[in-house]
């Protein structure tokens, strides 16, 4: 049995527990719990053995605990080897360099081999389930908080951060880019993700320094337009060619002063290459989802606002951190009222979430299903 048929089965399995004895429950730490010894029962050989195996596909995987953990869980820092499309040896060699390029205190510091040795190798569209299942993992083994996980990379693992960064964006605190190139990526997903952007000043293969130049400019741009959001750095190293020289390292601080927040008041979302059906707080039809389309939402006290949407309908999951449950909640669309009224809490909708999202952050006692066309 597949590693992605065994979760389904197991997961069925606690889904239809779930809703039996327990299912009144709205204890959220006995979910989490629950949840957690599930994710244990189907990753217990995958992290026993530091291996991810989905269908054909095989993910290894290297991690190292760098000092005690803090109060509220450890960090968790993903990052990504160099290399590309080369052979595996010089991919192998360049994962060997990953592991030992970064110490994070008070974290999880893990470093993927990439499932390929194509020059996509950290961001085909396979690769989100794996990043997925690493944080579900080291949540229930390392007991890392997941609103402390970050991404970073250098070379073509700066690839990987250009596209995972974005896509995967409501999944990180923050994100570092090293030497990567940003090829088509769109960045307005990141309006809730501090990013970084490294370059040195002499990488100009495959016009790669120029191009991290003109994203520093668009971050700036979407930053002033937006001065809460797109939160950003951008550093290009004077006199540096593609090998920075660890000045780099410097992101490694930057990033953990930063956590998530799994309820910005602003979501823009956008769909990159990898389409997905929850975004933030925010879901959309599965039969409607395709590249480009994009929803535009904001809180303002118990009132939400879409400004744009470009699917039939769109679904809010709410909690007591965004509005006050208590008092009716006003949905408005371009200036039509879609919904006002009181939404009920239920606790099957807490388990339902969790177990769909896999990430504690992301279970909602309540949601809303708005007709937009």
């Amino acid at each position: 049995m597949t590693m992605k048929a065994k979760q389904l089965t197991i997961l069925l399995m606690w889904l239809t527990t779930a809703f039996g004895a327990s299912a009144a429950t709205t204890d959220e730490q006995t979910l989490i719990n629950e949840w957690k010894d599930s994710v244990r029962t189907v990753f217990a050989d995958a992290y026993r053995n530091k291996v991810l195996v989905n269908d054909s596909l095989t993910m290894k995987l290297h991690w190292s605990i760098y000092g005690p953990k803090p109060a509220d869980g450890y960090a968790l820092y993903i990052s990504l080897h160099g290399g590309g499309g080369a052979p595996a040896e010089l991919n192998d060699q360049q994962w060997e360099n990953q592991k030992r390029l970064y110490r994070p205190q008070g974290a999880v510091y893990l470093s993927p081999r990439a499932i390929t040795n194509t020059w996509d190798l950290h961001f085909r569209p396979e690769d989100d389930t794996f990043y997925r299942q690493i944080i579900m993992m080291m949540q229930a083994y390392c007991d890392v908080n997941p609103n402390k996980v970050y991404i970073m990379g250098y070379s073509a693992g700066g690839d990987g951060v250009w596209r995972l960064g974005p896509r995967m964006a409501d999944h990180w605190a923050a994100a570092s880019m090293m030497a990567g190139h940003p090829g088509d990526v769109s960045l307005l997903n990141l309006r809730n993700t501090p990013f970084m952007i490294w370059c040195g000043q002499l990488d100009d293969a495959y016009d790669r320094v120029y191009r991290c130049q003109d994203r520093i400019v668009e971050m700036d741009s979407l930053h002033a337009a937006d001065p809460e959001g797109y939160i950003h750095e951008g550093h290009i190293v004077e006199g540096k060619g593609h090998w920075m020289d660890r000045v780099d390292t410097v992101a490694v601080t930057w990033m953990a002063k930063y956590q998530r927040n799994p309820y910005p008041k602003r979501v823009v979302w956008h769909q990159a290459d990898v389409v997905t059906p929850y975004f933030y707080w925010l879901s959309a039809p599965v039969n409607e989802l395709s590249r480009e389309k994009e929803v535009r939402a904001q809180i303002d006290g118990n009132t939400i606002t879409i400004t744009r949407c470009d699917y039939s309908q769109l679904t809010l999951s709410l909690c007591q951190e965004m509005v006050d449950l208590k008092k009716p909640v006003t949905v408005m669309y371009q200036g039509r009222k879609l919904f006002k009224g009181k939404v009920k809490t239920q606790p099957g909708t807490l388990r339902r979430t969790l177990y769909q999202r896999n990430d504690p952050a992301y279970m909602f006692p309540a949601e809303i299903t708005v007709k937009i066309k």
